[in-house]
């Protein structure tokens, strides 16, 4: 139980105190209500002895009463009604609630730390009030009234004889069979005679003669001079008079109770009495009650629907008037402090001179009589002892008992007499005595089997043992228990049985007994009286919070029982204070449905009480957890908050929006995207892809369109990235970088899409939702800055703002909604939330099994017609920063401007539409489109330029290009290559023609992968759109490609915020396989061509038909075959079968030969040979062929270069030596292009398509294979790892042996055969020519060697024996690029076949030391044949 102000002894001496009874005349009553009072209202506040007093107990010891107090009441005939009692009950505790500042005591158990009020003063008001209203009874004497005071005024006229009148009043309401109420405790009451003067208006002089007459008559001890009223009431400038009476007052008591409906009452009643206890059940309730569970138990007392307070108001609305009426009159206006005094001098002299002695004479003749009825020699106090040292009888168990409550003793029975005594021995504080007394007693009527009589005794046996000075015995808590049952079970009396056990539940919680003291509250709880239930369950949960080991859920439970009782009986605001002291109990533990029960609760109590912002509160908690509750219960709480919430709109309605819980934002999901959405493709022209919010994120795509960029604003600056540069991010996320204020332009939209989440199982519908800004208008041109604009909503000439009529999401649904902004000034946008109505949807409790939301999907939404309008904040927190020391030991986090852009200056918007663009290409095949640039804007754009990874996927021609194309549709069946008639005579004969790389972008210093667009006068106007023809050339790799545009482009008039603007690309290609080409070049034995050059070399092209029938491809023609180089060129075919028609079917393949020469132009163009196998020839050194070419060539370039990097950190020593190398390798390279250029037959859908393309093959190197596409390198395989480090000694560059061999070319120049007759001469001489070629660029020193290297037989079988006369070694020197004649002369003494490759040809550089050998001969026999004739 909780604490309490009084102490449990003080408790019960003040519930138990003698009873007098005031009878007063008119004129007296109308003295004392000078003052407001009645009379016994005047003496109330003194009633309590501020002194010890002494009596004599019937052995003549003399026994101390301390702090001993009376009670004095005006008689009442009639008792009080019951529905007057709980009207009054419920009143007292409705006024009293807790204080507003009070702090409450906090209780740490386990781990919760629970605010809870210490002390329940509305539990101790109600538990006086009841004690106090109790209607007396006739098996006890307790409230019987002992004596009466008789009240005359001085100023009657005769006031002896009204005394007489009053005293024969009192005698006939106590004697008389008309009134059976009140009950006296002895037929001889005292009366005493108390004479009311007047001091301000009566004679004192009559008042005292008067007195004088009275003491005569009535003797000294019976009677009093009661002075009063010694200060005139309208006197309002004397001092302030305290006021002792408002305390007492203001509890209302049981007098003015009678104009009440009466409530059905239970009666018990015999010949002589009618004796009256409330039951508190209405007979249908009794009827109906024990098996009704249809409801739930914790089911609030008003239908659903209902949110009245009017039962509330109802309930208190009496108790405030009397408040009012009590607080506004000052009570003892006309007394003085004097006047207090002689109160309560009165008071202490009614009680030592006419009560305690008239108590101490009735005690004696009681027990007197008792001695002599039972015959016994000596008094009752001294034979205690022998009463209880007999054997004692075991008392029979309560069910063992017949039903006898209604036996009844008459007043003169022997029994009724001892519990007489004992009653006025416990009011007079003989505790020792009484508990005598009221064990006797109880023995005769368990004998007499007098159920109510025993069970009375029974309850102050117990506590007048407690209250033994010294404790001589324990506490006999089964007393107690055994009255309580039978006062419940065999009585049906529960006003009795309360009594008890408020009483013995206050003993036992002084012994700290909590848990049988909790039990006890517990056991009384019923359905009679949802009061006394709740203030029972609530003591019975501070029971369990007090214990040494408190238990904290079953305080808890029991304070949610309590506060459903509370608010059952009317007590709303006591209801909700208990289920918001339970709820810090099942807050956050995970029950969830507990959680949801005490929210919703606690938000209807507070809203009857019309404390909104705390029904708002609980509602939302309710709303925003994720709740268990199925459907039908979450649609009833989301009605319930809107209803709630309406109301707290409503008063006042512009107030700021408030903030909704409901749907929950995922606010780091928010997504701002700037510009206009994307076009759709209308039939064959298709938009620029762009960006758009359907698109998901990709970090390496994001960061390969930060690369362009960074590539293209490098070009444009000249190689260096301005400092203030900011890549161009359309589409901000919680992946994009957001640190930076975003940039959006003027008059362009901005979107922001706000991720919604339904955590419930109804659907939500959202009206009227837009987005929520703060705006500051800024010209960024000039100096000063406008005013802010705060959630300028409505202001539309600023920024323009779209709403959304109706969003609905449905059951836990997670939905985008996408608003947008129209700025349309300069300045700093701030968005800051969303705004919307928040409803339901009709119908949205799922019935029968049928979802609701399957409805809802299209069409208007039905509203309920409930919705509130609030607003919910955009928060989203930056990324948590990491770099320095103190960022990584703290927990530090960034900025998001994501919600913050910056609105620029009007700037330039290019739409770019792509026409007849292929979807998919054979590997290598050429294709023309058409790109058409449109600017959408009102400024004018230039510097348009384009870049991407794969620069050699497409081009925009070269500067020969015709930059007026015919229209699309006028192209189709063109080819894409500029082409003229060939000449029939110089079919497989190479046509010249040359180009600058210049023209093609190519080694003009700037990076190839940013592409100028050529357009006209280089300015695209506002409006204006122009078409450019696009070439496209099928990647070599098969699958599906990825290539990325960027267009950048600029306004001609610069901006301080915003330098420039790009616009985003994707291109799909899906390629499929064509043909695969594989060359090599070779050095050529002739060593003379037709010009009389000693260089030319053969091209052997391999061309394989890899493509698979599936993309329908019927056979590829080779339909020219073309050479780029600065160097060299192809001279004409030298295919054995000339009339071959060079045709490929599905994996054939074709082998082609070609010479080619050296050229003889200049160094700076390329020169363009073009070998013709059809009708027409294709210029090569034209767009597009051209481009293509010189894309490749720079990407080859590029491959190169990197390789090249890598071996960078080797050339650093003997750089000698390496130049060596170098020339020595130069000998061997050969920078020789092969295009060979193609047609596909394609059908498709009945039709024929003809297809065309071309591939590029580099030759590098003499004798190496190259191909149309690099080969894969195979990977290394596993090896074990060996850790060691690296020796830095670079190792010198070798040549290689095939290097070496191409440094001199020989060649031998001798008749085939030759006819010599031996018989004539036997030696045969035969004149050879040996011609040496220097390959390099350098002066080599030559050496050959004539002699025979082999001399094994075998060797000498196989060539044949012959000499060469002469010099056997020659030394010369070659110049750069020099062809030497040597004349030898070989000698042959036998007929037959002569290998004449026997000369050994050594070779250095004439710095050098180092001789290389040539091995040139080797490979390549020289064969003769001599003949005899």
């Amino acid at each position: 139980m909780a604490q309490c102000v009084q102490s449990v002894q003080e408790f019960i001496q003040d519930s138990f105190v003698p009873l007098v009874a005031a009878l007063c005349s008119e004129e007296a009553e109308r003295l004392t209500r000078k003052n407001s009072l009645s009379f016994a209202e005047l003496v109330k506040p003194f009633c309590r002895l501020t002194s010890e007093v002494h009596m004599r107990d019937p052995n003549n010891q003399l026994h101390v009463i301390k702090n001993l107090k009376i009670a004095v009441n005006n008689i009442i005939t009639h008792p009080p009604q019951p529905g007057a009692i709980r009207k009054l009950l419920n009143d007292v505790v409705s006024v009293s609630q807790p204080a507003e500042g009070l702090v409450a005591n906090v209780i740490t158990a386990g781990d919760y730390d629970l605010n809870i009020s210490a002390t329940t003063p509305w539990f101790e008001s109600y538990r006086e009030c009841f004690l106090q209203s109790m209607p007396a009874s006739d098996h006890e004497f307790l409230n019987h009234y002992v004596a009466c005071m008789l009240v005359v005024s001085s100023s009657e006229p005769e006031p002896v004889e009204q005394f007489l009148k009053l005293s024969q009043e009192q005698h006939r309401i106590q004697h008389s069979s008309e009134y059976l109420y009140p009950k006296w405790f002895i037929p001889n009451t005292l009366k005493y005679y108390v004479l009311l003067h007047d001091v301000s208006t009566g004679e004192e002089q009559r008042a005292d003669s008067i007195y004088e007459e009275m003491k005569q008559r009535y003797g000294t001890q019976g009677c009093y001079l009661l002075k009063i009223n010694s200060r005139v009431s309208n006197r309002g400038t004397d001092e302030q008079i305290p006021d002792p009476w408002s305390q007492y007052l203001q509890k209302n008591t049981i007098q003015n109770q009678d104009g009440y409906e009466d409530c059905p009452y239970t009666v018990i009643s015999n010949k002589n009495t009618d004796h009256l206890i409330s039951d508190g059940l209405d007979s249908e309730i009794k009827d109906g009650l024990s098996n009704n569970f249809k409801t739930h138990p914790l089911q609030l007392d008003h239908p659903s629907g209902s949110l009245d307070s009017t039962d509330y108001m109802k309930a208190t609305a009496s108790l405030q008037d009397s408040k009012k009426s009590n607080s506004g009159t000052p009570h003892g206006a006309c007394l003085t402090l004097t006047d207090h005094d002689r109160i309560r001098q009165f008071i202490q002299e009614f009680t030592f001179r006419g009560l305690l002695p008239h108590i101490e004479k009735t005690i004696r003749q009681l027990n007197d009589q008792l001695i002599s009825r039972k015959g016994l020699s000596r008094s009752l106090f001294s034979a205690t002892k022998k009463w209880f040292s007999g054997s004692k009888v075991p008392e029979k168990s309560i069910n063992e008992l017949k039903n006898t409550s209604g036996l009844l003793y008459p007043p003169e029975a022997p029994e009724l007499q001892i519990r007489k005594m004992a009653d006025l021995c416990f009011l007079v504080q003989h505790y020792e005595l009484a508990y005598s007394c009221y064990h006797t007693a109880k023995k005769d009527f368990l004998n007499d089997q007098a159920m109510l009589y025993a069970a009375g005794a029974l309850e102050m046996a117990a506590v007048s043992a407690f209250l033994q000075p010294g404790a001589p015995r324990p506490y006999p808590a089964h007393y107690m228990e055994t009255a309580i049952q039978t006062y419940r079970d065999i009585c049906k009396n529960m006003v009795l049985a309360e009594r008890c056990v408020l009483l013995s539940a206050e003993i036992l919680k002084s012994q700290s007994k909590y848990s049988e003291a909790a039990a006890l509250l517990i056991r009384l709880t019923s359905e009679d009286s949802d009061l006394r239930s709740a203030l029972l369950l609530e003591q019975a949960a501070h029971c369990f919070i007090n214990m040494k080991s408190p238990m904290v859920r079953k305080f808890a439970f029991h304070m949610i029982l309590a506060g459903h009782r509370f608010s059952k009986a009317g007590q709303k605001k006591h209801a909700l204070r208990c289920y918001c002291q339970a709820m810090q109990v099942y807050k956050g533990k995970g029950w969830s449905l507990a959680e949801d029960h005490i929210n919703f609760t606690i938000g209807r109590q507070s809203f009857t009480l019309r404390q909104l912002d705390n029904a708002v509160s609980a509602f939302r908690h309710i709303l925003i957890n994720d709740s268990k509750q199925p459907p039908a219960q979450q649609g009833a709480f989301l009605r319930e908050y809107l209803y709630v919430y309406k109301n707290v709109t409503q008063l006042s309605p512009d107030g700021p929006l408030p903030q909704l819980p409901l749907p929950y934002i995922n606010s780091s999901a928010t997504r701002v995207f700037f510009g206009h959405d994307r076009r759709p493709a209308e039939g064959e022209k298709q938009a620029a892809t762009h960006v758009s919010l359907d698109q998901e994120y990709d970090s390496e795509s994001s960061q390969q369109w930060k690369e362009l960029e960074e590539q293209v604003v490098s070009v444009i600056n000249k190689g260096i990235i301005p400092s203030n540069f900011q890549p161009t991010q359309f589409c901000l996320n919680r992946y994009s970088d957001n640190s930076r204020f975003p940039l959006a332009v003027i008059e362009e939209p901005i979107t922001v899409e706000v991720s919604f989440r339904n955590p419930l199982k109804v659907p939500l519908l959202l009206t009227d939702l837009s987005l929520l800004w703060k705006f500051q208008p800024k010209d960024f041109n000039a100096k000063h800055d406008g005013e802010t604009k705060e959630l300028g909503t409505c202001d539309d000439d600023m920024i323009g703002t779209e709403a959304i009529a109706e969003f609905l999401i449905n059951s836990e649904e997670t939905k985008v909604a996408r608003l947008k902004l129209f700025p349309h000034q300069t300045g700093e946008l701030h968005i800051l939330g969303v705004v919307y109505n928040l409803g339901t949807v009709q119908g949205a409790v799922t019935l029968d099994g049928i979802d609701p939301s399957i409805g809802l999907q299209t069409g208007k939404f039905v509203s309920n017609g409930l919705s509130v309008r609030g607003r919910q904040d955009l928060e989203i927190q930056g990324p948590r920063l990491n770099n320095t020391k103190e960022e990584k030991t703290s927990i530090k986090y960034g900025p998001d401007r994501r919600l913050d852009p910056i609105i620029t200056e009007a700037m330039p918007l290019l739409e770019v539409f792509f026409i007849n663009f292929p979807t998919g290409l054979l590997c290598g095949e050429i294709r023309k489109a058409y790109v058409e640039f449109v600017n959408v804007s009102k400024c004018p754009l230039t510097a348009l330029k384009v870049v991407s990874k794969h620069p050699e996927f497409f081009t925009f021609g070269g500067n020969t290009a015709v930059l007026t194309p015919l229209s699309p549709s006028a192209s189709e069946n063109c080819s894409a290559y500029k082409t003229v008639v060939a000449d029939p005579t110089s079919v497989r004969t190479a046509l010249l023609s040359s180009a600058s790389s210049v023209d093609f972008g190519v080694g003009t210093g700037g990076q190839p992968e940013v592409i100028h667009v050529p357009l006209p006068d280089a300015v695209l106007l506002p409006g204006a759109s122009v078409q450019l023809p696009m070439w496209l050339r099928g990647p070599d790799e098969e699958g599906v490609h990825e290539i990325n545009f960027l267009f950048y482009y600029e306004s001609i008039k610069r901006h301080s915020k915003m330098c420039h603007r790009v616009l985003r690309h994707t291109a799909v290609i899906c390629t499929s396989r064509s043909l695969h080409i594989r060359a090599t070049v070779c050095r050529s034995n002739a060593l003379e061509d037709e010009e009389g050059r000693g260089d030319n070399m053969l091209v052997f092209v391999d061309v394989e038909n890899i493509n698979t029938s599936e993309t329908g491809v019927k056979e590829f023609h080779i339909v020219q075959v073309s050479s780029n180089s600065k160097h060299w060129k192809l001279q004409k075919s030298v295919n054995v079968s000339e009339d071959k028609d060079t045709k490929l079917a599905s994996r054939e393949r074709a082998k082609l030969c070609f010479k080619a020469v050296r050229c003889k132009n200049s160094e700076e163009n390329y020169t363009f040979a073009d070998i013709v196998f059809g009708n027409e020839q294709i210029i090569s050194s034209a767009s597009p062929c051209a481009d293509f070419f010189f894309q490749s060539l720079s990407s080859e370039f590029k491959r190169m270069h990197v390789q090249s990097h890598t071996h960078v950190s080797q050339r650093a020593t003997k750089q000698s030596f390496d130049e060596t190398v170098r020339l020595i390798q130069r000998c061997s390279e050969v920078d020789l292009n092969i295009v060979v250029l193609w047609k596909a037959y394609v059908v498709e859908d009945n039709k024929q398509l003809i297809l065309e393309g071309q591939h590029h093959v580099a030759l590098n190197t003499v004798g190496k294979e190259a191909f149309s596409f690099p080969q894969k390198q195979e990977l290394p395989e596993m090896v074990l790892l060996k850790f060691f480090r690296p020796e830095n000694t670079p190792v010198p560059a070798r040549p290689t042996p095939e290097q070496l061999s191409n440094l001199i070319k020989t060649s031998l120049h001798y008749p085939e055969s030759f006819n010599h007759s031996f018989h004539q001469k036997s030696l045969c001489l035969v004149p050879v020519t040996l011609l040496l070629s220097n390959c390099s660029q350098a002066v080599v020193d030559v050496m050959i060697d004539l002699r025979h290297k082999t001399t094994s037989p075998e060797a000498l079988e196989i060539h044949g024996s012959f000499t060469w006369l002469g010099q056997t070694q020659y030394k010369l020197q070659l110049k750069s690029q020099e062809v030497y004649s040597l004349q030898l002369k070989a000698c042959f003494v036998h007929t037959g076949v002569y290998n004449l490759g026997t000369p050994r040809v050594f070779a250095k550089l004439v710095d050098q030391v180092t001789l290389f050998e040539t091995s040139q001969q080797n490979s390549m026999p020289a064969l003769i044949i001599i003949n005899n004739i």
